[in-house]
């Protein structure tokens, strides 16, 4: 059985056929989910989806593109939410300097006070970083992030950059961006990365992997991910799958 450690589940992409695909997921091999939340509005729809499906687990935050809508009151209420029994991680939080907007010093400020947040209520992160890695790092070691701990999801940087959220204790998200042919840099970080360290998603409805790249993604892709860092470990896919469901399970104590 497959943990799949990130995805949007309450995305738009599947308002037509929602139900009818989170309710095949479990005879399909797909064990657990965590739903991510990235804004306000995402993270009371992750709520919603962790009470309605038991295999369904939710992360609390707010993405770095949306911080903008973060205010003392509304971080108060993502706080509170952390206590519910299904809340295992706070995210996706953190930096991403693809596009201008919103300000990097309003992303910083946000990125911190989650960070904060997590250690308060001891659960660990889920980390966004576009762009900027070196921030990222800087701003992680700053809050001591080795003590909070978490997963460094869609893992895009180099094996130098692994190297440094290693030493952090983190672990990384590898999904779809694993099979496409362009992804020399990020093959060579997975291979050097040790499995245990390594979570499997998809950050559905995004990212869909060869040969559907461009397509709606779904945990039921997960699989060909399995099958790709296989063939670069040197390892069964059964292995993978086995390896990389534990270390979910260890990171989000499910």
């Amino acid at each position: 059985m497959i943990f799949e450690s990130h995805a949007h589940y309450d995305d738009d992409a599947f308002n037509e056929d929602r139900g009818e695909l989170l309710s095949s997921l479990q005879e399909k091999g797909i064990e657990y989910v965590i739903n991510i939340g990235a804004s306000i509005a995402t993270t009371k729809n992750t709520i919603t989806l962790t009470e309605k499906y038991p295999f369904i687990y939710g992360a609390v935050g707010v993405h770095p593109s949306d911080t903008e809508e973060l205010d003392e009151e509304k971080f108060t209420w993502m706080k509170e939410q952390c206590s519910l029994p299904k809340i295992v991680a706070v995210g996706e939080i953190g930096l991403d300097y693809y596009w201008d907007e919103p300000d990097r010093k309003i992303q910083k400020k946000w990125f911190t006070r989650q960070l904060q947040m997590a250690r308060e209520v001891k659960l660990p992160v889920v980390i966004h970083s576009r762009d900027a890695a070196k921030d990222t790092v800087d701003m992680m070691r700053a809050e001591r992030a080795e003590e909070i701990g978490g997963v460094v999801h869609c893992y895009s940087y180099t094996k130098e950059t692994a190297r440094e959220f290693l030493t952090m204790d983190f672990s990384f998200g590898i999904g779809g961006v694993i099979t496409f042919n362009n992804a020399k840099k990020l093959k060579e970080a997975v291979e050097y990365i040790p499995i245990e360290k390594i979570l499997l998603e998809t950050d559905s409805p995004y990212l869909a992997p060869m040969p559907y790249r461009g397509k709606r993604n779904s945990s039921l892709n997960l699989p060909l991910i399995a099958a790709q860092i296989a063939e670069i470990k040197g390892m069964s896919q059964e292995e993978v799958v086995a390896i990389t469901t534990e270390n979910a399970k260890r990171l989000f104590c499910i």
